[in-house]
Parts: C-alpha cells; structure tokens; sequence
C-alpha cells in the first residue's frame, strides 16, 4: 500500500518551458495563488474549529492549571458569568487560525521545495517529515498568542488583565519581550513532533477507511481521520500541555526549565498519572471534534476553491 501524506497536487512541480518572459510572470502568479490557497483554507478551518469549541477548551484549560474535576471547572465558569465565557477569545482566534495556516501551508512549501532539491536518493517519507517538523518549529512563533490566552482564562489574573491588547501592553512594558515566550520549550517539543505524526500519519489512516462515494463521504472521512488523529496524538503530547500552562500561568520571575515544572506539577498531584491525565478524557474528545472540524473544512475548501 502506497503511504501518502499530501494531495497529489504537492508533488514535484514542472518549471515552465518556453513561452517567453510572459508565461512564466503568469505561471509564477498562479502557482502563487494555487498555493496560498492552503494557508487560507486552513485559517478558514480554524475559525470554524473555535468558535464551535472554545467553551470546552476553557473547561479542559481550568483542569490543566489546578487539577479540578470537569465538573468543578463548569461551576468556576458558571460562577464567572456568561460575560467572561467569551474572554480570552481573541488570543486563540488569532493564534488558531494562523498557526493552522502555516500549519498546512509552510507544510505544502516546504515539502514543494525539499522534494525538488533533495537528492533522490533520500526517502519521501524523511522529505516530508523533515518539512513538516520545519512548519511545526515556525508555528512556535506565535507562542506569545498562546501565553497571553493562559493568563485571560486564568481567574486569578482576571483582576489584573483585561483584554489581548491591555495583556500585550502590561507583558511587553513591564517584563519585556522574553516574557511573552514564556512555555516556549514544551511548545517546541510538542509542535515539530505533532505535526510529523499528524502528516505522516493522515495519508495511510484515510485509505483504510471505507471508500467514499460523493462529497458527504469524503467530508465524513476527512472529519474521522482528522479527529482520530488529533484525540490520539492530544493524548500523547497532553503531559507537555500541561506543562505549558503552568508555566505560561507565572507572571514575572525567573523562567524555570521544563523538566523543573513537570516535577512540581507531578508532587502537587501526588506523584500521580492519573491526576496529572486530569481533564485528558475532555482533551480527547474536544481534540477529536476540533481536528475532526479542521481536517474536514481544510479539504472541503480546497475542493471548493
């Protein structure tokens, strides 16, 4: 069975031949626009992906930081008000859908160019693996989106933080730039991985699924790939979110290394997996929808446009 990660459209790609200087302007011009095409597709998936989940995101987020019950992290949200089951959306929209546009579109890029210029000699499957462990290490740009949404859906800095650009504004004035990629360790050690699981993996878990026949049939597939996908690998990487937040949950002082603040969350939750897997059950199944919303609106859109 022949393992594939990308459209048959990622393959290598013919130089112009002929036609004069303006052929190639006008093959240039649309090979750019064939590929900006994923990067806007998938910005389209992620906008869909949170509006439809950010409540559940804020649940599972509340169990990561203190290690409650989901059903304690639905009365801490009851308590806050509708008005605050909102907040700190603007940060994750933002992040969202542009980490996923890089996600699939640095991937394509990347793969385009590797596969062009690598010796033949060199496995597709190294090509694109390598390609998409690129596109996962330039998502960790944007952690500052991510430490910034840690600390509006923390309660405790409710007091203190009132919306994205206040947050921006407070970090970048008193603490300085660094303090924006605080959590950039975990975030690095769980994007490059993901993201070769994730393309190495869709090709050869959509051809075991039954054949499609008609859009709806390969929407349900998409939709099934992606969230097996995602609830599998939210799984494996759930200890690094974990660790993420609470760090990203500090505000000032010393910027302390991973393996220091796995241990302090591991002694908290009493030398424990199984608390410290708290809110993985929530994971799982928020993962299988929002990967499930992503996969399936990513190629839908490319066959629509």
């Amino acid at each position: 069975m022949a393992v594939t990660t990308m459209d048959p459209e990622s393959a290598r790609t013919p130089q112009p031949q002929g036609g004069g200087a303006l052929f190639t302007a006008r093959g240039l011009e649309a090979s750019a626009g064939h590929r900006g095409k994923h990067y806007a597709c998938g910005s389209i998936a992620a906008f869909t992906n949170i509006m439809v989940t950010f409540p559940i995101q804020k649940v599972l987020f509340r169990q990561q930081l203190h290690g409650v019950l989901a059903r304690e992290a639905v009365h801490q949200l009851q308590r806050d008000g509708m008005r605050n089951l909102y907040r700190g959306l603007l940060p994750p929209l933002l992040q969202k859908t542009t980490t996923v546009a890089i996600m699939f579109g640095l991937y394509q890029d990347f793969s385009r160019v590797l596969l062009n210029q690598v010796p033949t000699g060199i496995p597709e499957l190294v090509t694109r693996s390598f390609a998409a462990a690129l596109a996962g290490t330039a998502e960790a740009a944007l952690t500052p989106f991510e430490r910034v949404q840690t600390l509006l859906q923390d309660h405790r800095h409710h007091g203190r933080f009132q919306n994205t650009a206040h947050t921006f504004r407070t970090l970048l004035s008193e603490y300085g730039v660094k303090e924006c990629y605080r959590g950039l360790v975990p975030v690095l050690m769980r994007n490059g991985p993901s993201n070769v699981l994730f393309f190495g993996l869709r090709g050869p878990i959509k051809e075991q699924l039954p054949e499609a026949s008609g859009r709806p049939g390969h929407l349900v597939n998409d939709f099934v790939c992606g969230g097996v996908l995602g609830a599998a690998l939210g799984i494996m990487f759930y200890p690094l979110n974990v660790v993420k937040s609470r760090a990203q949950s500090q505000v000032g002082g010393p910027f302390r290394p991973c393996g220091e603040v796995f241990m302090t969350v591991w002694r908290e939750r009493g030398g424990s997996v199984a608390r410290l897997f708290r809110g993985a059950h929530l994971n799982y199944h928020r993962s299988l929808l929002s990967w499930g919303i992503i996969n399936a609106t990513y190629e839908l859109l490319l066959k629509v446009f």
